[in-house]
């Protein structure tokens, strides 16, 4: 399933991504969904950034997916490759509870649309194999995988809104 999300940020572009890229842990209490961020590493070289973060999220499941899913699979590590010169960010994720049954990748691309005005925009892709979830029957596995996938989906761009609000607020009280 596609993923294509967008969010406008009140602040300058370089601001935007460097606060995004090199403060995240910073904006947890701005996240109402993220309870943790941990950082596992973080790699500079000829510009570009790469980071392993570990995001613990929150939130409700909805009910037709609660059979199959745990709160666990609201935590993942992504694998991100920040790139400076073009204000980029490459990054995949790895779902805690289903390595091999969930593949989510994508970019995030920062655009400056004015003086202090930016975008984030995220467009990836999330594909779900929900016969490889252990409680999922396998014939219920496309059902269920294109539901996880909407789930899936819905929190990612609800979590760039957040992020992206959580950059504006501290950004304000940082600059």
């Amino acid at each position: 399933m596609q993923l294509r999300a967008e969010a406008i940020v009140q602040r300058p572009r370089q601001q935007v991504f460097e606060a995004y890229r090199d403060h995240l842990v910073e904006l947890v209490p701005d996240l109402p969904s993220i309870r943790a961020i941990e950082v596992l590493s973080r790699k500079e070289s000829d510009g570009k950034v790469e980071i392993v973060n570990v995001w613990h999220g929150g939130g409700d499941i909805p009910q037709p997916l609660r059979a199959f899913l745990s709160e666990s699979v609201l935590s993942w590590t992504d694998y991100a490759t920040w790139n400076a010169a073009d204000f980029t960010c490459e990054w995949r994720s790895e779902s805690h509870s289903f390595k091999d049954a969930v593949d989510s990748r994508g970019k995030n691309e920062f655009v400056e649309i004015g003086p202090s005005r930016s975008m984030i925009r995220i467009v990836g892709e999330i594909r779900v194999d929900a016969a490889k979830i252990p409680a999922v029957p396998r014939l219920l596995a496309s059902t269920a995988g294109g539901l996880v996938e909407r789930f899936l989906v819905k929190q990612i761009e609800d979590n760039l809104r957040e992020v992206a609000a959580g950059v504006e607020r501290f950004l304000a009280r940082h600059r």
